[in-house]
C-alpha cells in the first residue's frame, strides 16, 4: 500500500501549481475507510493564500465528510518531502500518533515516520 500511495503522489506533482518556486508536491492520502483522497500544492502571488498538497488532500477528504486517516504518502519534484510546520499541525487535528507519514527519493527508497516522530508534542483537543 505504501508505495501505491507514493504513486499516486507522484502523479500528482504533475498537476501542482508552482510558477513561484517551481517545487512541484503531491500528496496521497488514506482514510481508514479505504478511500483515497489527492492533493497538490498550489502557489498564489499572495505567497499566504499558498496550499500544501498535504492540506489540499485532507480539506478534499474534509469536505466529503471523511475524518479519521491513516497514512498520507508524500512526493515532490524535488525528490523527498516533508510536511512544513502548518501541515504537521493540520494534520494532528485529524490524526493520531499512529498516523503514517511516507516519503522518499523514489518509490524503492521509501521512508516511514509517524504523527508522534515529526511533531512529537503537537497541540490536540
Amino acid at each position: 500500500m505504501n508505495k501505491e500511495l507514493y504513486r499516486q503522489a507522484v502523479k500528482m506533482t504533475e498537476r501542482s501549481y508552482a510558477p513561484f518556486s517551481k517545487f512541484r508536491v503531491g500528496a496521497a492520502l488514506l482514510a481508514e475507510d479505504g478511500q483515497i483522497f489527492t492533493g497538490c500544492n498550489v502557489e498564489n502571488s499572495s505567497f499566504g493564500g499558498t496550499i500544501c498538497a498535504e492540506r489540499t488532500a485532507f480539506v478534499k477528504a474534509v469536505s466529503e465528510g471523511v475524518t479519521r486517516f491513516k497514512k498520507i504518502a508524500i512526493a515532490s519534484s524535488g525528490g523527498e518531502a516533508w510536511p512544513c510546520g502548518i501541515c504537521r499541525q493540520f494534520m494532528r487535528e485529524f490524526c493520531d500518533d499512529d498516523f503514517e507519514i511516507i516519503t522518499g527519493n523514489d518509490e524503492d527508497s521509501l521512508r516511514v515516520y509517524t504523527m508522534k516522530e515529526i511533531l512529537p508534542e503537537g497541540f490536540k483537543l
